[in-house]
């Protein structure tokens, strides 16, 4: 009788251990399950034992149907067979990914770690944003280091004249002059790049600041002016139709910016004989829009969905000769994105374009007297 009840009991506890043995697994398992990387057990063979969700879309992996197959035949990618072939698996290497719920192109980073008695663990992760990271970072250092590279060059050149050759006065003043122009346009681009830099760094701005819409467009249209006399020799006719007392939550420093990029851009690409206008208006929703029109040069559809990328020109000759730093567009993006508003943009080429800086209700406050409407034909 007590050998029965010991026997039992032996029973129990093993049937004890067993349960636990089994949920520490299932535990297990749900932590790998649960990990944004993908995980992948394998035997000595490198058959499949079990996968992880996330690796199940990193290498379009089904769990009924790949279990106990050969990795290699399953994700036939040369870089991979390789990598198995030389087993060498101190470092990773990178494949496309296989998800099919992305539309762009994927990129995985793939390592195996072997354990046990020759068993091994694939750990794989999405690093298609670190790899566009790490080439947009290219392309700026590419570009920056570019954009300068040009007017150092010149202003080299023109120091080196200076320097070797006797020049009169009439051609001394003419460098000096376009050394003024190469020097001017150098800090351009650091402001821009100085802006832009401190957007990405400076906490969004207030909802409780509120700017007066038709102050800020009188004074960018002033100085577009101003920057018209520079780049034409002559001021434009700039147009400016605003609701006196409308207002804007946000900062007034960046949405000066914002707005003064827009008017430059349309000063530079708008023949000196032509008019630009600068326009208010409050939307049945609430929302608020400034525009800004040009009678131009226009921009080709297929170029419109890319002026917002940072140093990218329709015309980059163009661009350099009125002092444009192909950062204009990116910043004024930025504010917009930084004040929940957007940029819409409008252009037949050859005809003229339209910007348009749509703000949403709860940054628009309207004037008590709607009937107040001030144009300025300056």
């Amino acid at each position: 009788m007590e050998l029965a009840s010991y026997v039992i009991r032996q029973r129990r506890r093993h049937k004890d251990r067993l349960a636990y043995s089994d949920k520490r697994l299932e535990d297990f398992l749900a932590a790998m399950q649960a990990s944004p990387n993908g995980v992948v057990l394998m035997d000595a063979d490198d058959r499949i034992e079990w996968f992880n969700q996330t690796a199940a879309q990193h290498f379009g992996l089904d769990a009924r149907r790949d279990a106990q197959q050969h990795f290699t035949n399953l994700v036939r990618d040369p870089v991979i067979a390789a990598y198995f072939s030389a087993r060498d698996f101190q470092h990773s290497v990178l494949i496309a990914g296989r998800s099919s719920a992305r539309s762009s192109a994927q990129r995985i980073s793939v390592q195996l770690h072997v354990y046990g008695e020759s068993r091994s663990l694939l750990l794989s992760s999405d690093v298609t944003a670190i790899e566009q990271a790490e080439a947009m970072r290219r392309d700026f250092v590419a570009n920056v280091s570019h954009e300068i590279r040009t007017p150092l060059t010149v202003l080299g050149g023109f120091v080196e004249t200076l320097q070797t050759l006797q020049l009169n006065d009439a051609e001394r003043v003419r460098y000096l002059d376009l050394m003024a122009q190469q020097a001017s346009r150098m800090q351009s681009l650091v402001d821009d790049l100085l802006t832009l830099s401190k957007l990405e760094g400076s906490p969004l701005p207030s909802e409780d600041g509120w700017i007066h819409v038709g102050s800020l467009m009188r004074q960018c249209a002033d100085e577009g002016r101003v920057l018209s006399n520079l780049v034409w020799g002559s001021a434009q006719e700039i147009h400016v139709d605003f609701d006196a007392e409308d207002q804007i939550a946000g900062s007034e420093s960046e949405l000066h910016s914002a707005l003064f990029n827009l008017v430059g851009n349309a000063v530079r690409y708008t023949p000196a004989d032509k008019s630009i206008s600068v326009s208010w208006r409050c939307e049945a929703n609430g929302q608020g829009v400034v525009t800004v029109t040009d009678q131009g040069i226009g921009i080709a559809p297929d170029h419109i969905p890319r002026l917002t990328e940072r140093f990218y020109r329709v015309d980059r000759s163009r661009s350099r000769e009125t002092g444009g730093t192909g950062l204009g567009l990116a910043i004024v993006k930025h504010v917009l994105q930084r004040h929940d508003a957007e940029l819409k943009i409008e252009s037949t080429f050859g005809s003229g374009s339209s910007f348009q800086m749509v703000f949403p209700a709860h940054r628009v406050r309207v004037q008590v007297n709607p009937s107040a409407t001030l144009v300025d034909q300056n």
